[in-house]
């Protein structure tokens, strides 16, 4: 089956403001003890959004008003830290479908990307406006253009960026280079049998 093109995202907001947010915070290293991704959505944020007690505490993924988002906005540099799968997993499940930020880390934008979950790049000045119009408007929907690598929200449009080679992946369905791998894998076979050193005595 080919793989999704994934041309915009369009959903509606939360912001987790501040630079240099890394993958511990996004998911604390002691809930990757796991066999599969399916459950670390529950965890996301965690050590920030409850207590010792496992009380929420206030933090924006704990509000209401932003429970159906699907679009988070940070600020610079995120994602580092460790090159953990986990990271961008726990915010799949979670729901998220994109990050907007100023900048992401190296291996946490090639993780997410190979998830179908785009990592759009915007400056400060135009996140903070549409922050701006996401906390007085919580259903104000933004779209990600990824074609046109724009982004609308209400009447307003900003422009964004992602690396070529991302975004050519992610609106020609070429994000998931294993199951890319596998719905060829007919032609895997053919070129495997031409191999010598793969070549059955």
């Amino acid at each position: 089956m080919a793989l999704k093109k994934i041309t915009s995202v369009v959903g509606t907001c939360i912001s987790v403001p501040g630079d240099d947010i890394d993958t511990d915070r996004i998911i604390p290293a002691r809930f990757m003890k796991c066999v599969t991704f399916d459950g670390l959505g529950e965890f996301l944020f965690y050590d920030v959004r409850f207590d010792e007690n496992q009380k929420p505490k206030p933090h924006p993924l704990n509000d209401p008003k932003f429970k159906q988002a699907t679009i988070l906005l940070s600020g610079n540099n995120f994602g580092c830290g460790s090159s953990r799968e986990h990271a961008p997993q726990a915010l799949y499940r979670y729901g998220i479908r994109a990050v907007l930020a100023e900048g992401f880390a190296e291996i946490f934008f090639g993780n997410s990307t190979t998830l179908g979950m785009p990592c759009v790049s915007a400056n400060r000045q135009d996140i903070q406006a549409i922050r701006d119009i996401v906390e007085k408007n919580p259903s104000a929907e933004l779209t990600i253009d990824l074609v046109n690598q724009k982004l609308h929200i209400e009447s307003k449009t900003f422009p964004c960026s992602l690396r070529e080679s991302a975004r050519d992946a992610l609106i020609n369905g070429r994000w998931d280079a294993i199951g890319e791998l596998l719905e060829a894998s007919e032609q895997v076979d053919t070129v495997a049998e031409k191999l010598p050193y793969l070549a059955t005595a």
